[in-house]
């Protein structure tokens, strides 16, 4: 059902003021409410989400408010918040209280990537608990949010067959990146037969306001669609997409998206042209002034490129937070893939390209605003 295409996310609830426990519950019940009555059901939550009330914002807003069959109701299980096997009962048996329900429709392990996933998503044998909460009924179907390469989510899914779903961002900025290549893992998820979830399809914020320049051309094309707009249909178009999750933060937001995705229509072919020159466009608006990083490619000592971390340090600064941007993620488990410690960088300088272009400034700014602001430490073993 195109409806159900357009998935409610907790992650960025309405606040009264900074504090992130601080939910603005009466705009949040008014949110629900239009969401459900236009037709849509999927709710996405976590476990860590506004510092853990989230799953109680839920039971709150919407539990306690609606019938359980009305809804469908997602949650995560904080693998990185797990070191011993017998905490991932314990936080299940939490999660399913703070959100007052007996089931789950789709349960996930939270932030996997191919480091994780070979210890203590192993070590703790977190797949073989949800297959067992599925006999019981206490979740209805099995996933895992993702946060690492293709190669490594292929792998995964070669080992877990009872995986229905994979959740990845994914957006026409992010859709070729070096380092996030949303296009590589939704092929992989796809090959496996598995369905997609969305997420960051604005990217944090970022593709609700693009530059003048862009805009203008999606006004021209299609003067009522918000440049919000446009990045949700272009996930939403996709095949095999279970929902687009979008972080709504108030009422106008949910109220925009129901306005294209409650007659949902994809992205037709000149539409898609245009977002190419769009992403183009956006990219060159960033510190290293570039949409093609492939010159950059050549100088990669370690493993990781120059192109990986330019790229990904232009996009963290066109984004409203760079400093909680998904790539410093992805960084972080890149160089432990690759055997680079915490401390140490990619790429030595000085970094000159062939043609004799020094780039050691860029690459020394660009990997320490990344290393800076890294959300996990990987000990490389």
């Amino acid at each position: 059902m195109a409806k159900g295409k357009l998935g409610f996310g907790w992650m960025r609830l309405p606040q009264k003021s900074e504090n992130p426990e601080d939910i603005d519950f009466e705009q949040v019940n008014q949110m629900v409410d239009a969401y459900l009555d236009a037709g849509f059901d999927y709710f996405d939550t976590s476990y860590v989400y506004h510092n853990g009330k989230s799953e109680n914002a839920i039971q709150r807003c919407l539990i306690s408010r609606y019938p359980r069959e009305k809804f469908r109701l997602a949650s995560k299980l904080p693998t990185f918040a797990i070191t011993k096997e017998e905490q991932v009962e314990e936080i299940f048996a939490q999660q399913l209280e703070k959100c007052g329900t007996e089931y789950f429709d789709y349960f996930l392990l939270h932030n996997v990537n191919g480091i994780r996933y070979e210890r203590e998503i192993k070590e703790c044998h977190m797949f073989e608990h949800m297959q067992q909460w599925k006999k019981d009924g206490k979740i209805r179907h099995i996933g895992f949010s993702y946060h690492d390469s293709a190669d490594n989510l292929d792998k995964i899914l070669s080992e877990h067959p009872e995986v229905e779903f994979v959740q990845i961002a994914l957006n026409y900025i992010d859709w070729n990146a070096y380092l996030i290549q949303a296009k590589k893992c939704y092929e992989v998820i796809r090959k496996h037969g598995c369905q997609v979830i969305v997420m960051e399809p604005v990217k944090g914020g970022m593709l609700a306001k693009v530059p003048e320049k862009a805009e203008a051309l999606m006004k021209q094309e299609a003067p009522r669609m918000s440049p919000a707009s446009w990045a949700i249909r272009f996930a939403a178009g996709l095949d095999g997409i279970l929902t687009v999750l979008s972080g709504m933060s108030d009422l106008a937001q949910v109220e925009d998206n129901i306005s294209y995705m409650k007659d949902f229509q994809p992205l037709n072919d000149r539409e898609l042209k245009i977002l190419k020159e769009v992403s183009r466009i956006y990219k060159e608006e960033g510190p290293v002034h570039t949409a093609d990083f492939s010159k950059y490619e050549e100088i990669s000592p370690k493993g990781v490129s120059a192109a990986a971390i330019l790229e990904a340090y232009n996009n963290c600064m066109l984004q409203p937070n760079p400093g909680f941007a998904a790539e410093h993620n992805y960084f972080s488990v890149e160089k432990a893939k690759h055997g680079i410690k915490t401390e140490e960088n990619c790429i030595p300088l000085p970094a000159v390209l062939s043609e004799g272009t020094d780039i050691s400034d860029m690459v020394k700014e660009a990997e320490g605003f990344l290393n800076s602001n890294a959300f996990f430490q990987y000990e490389v073993q």
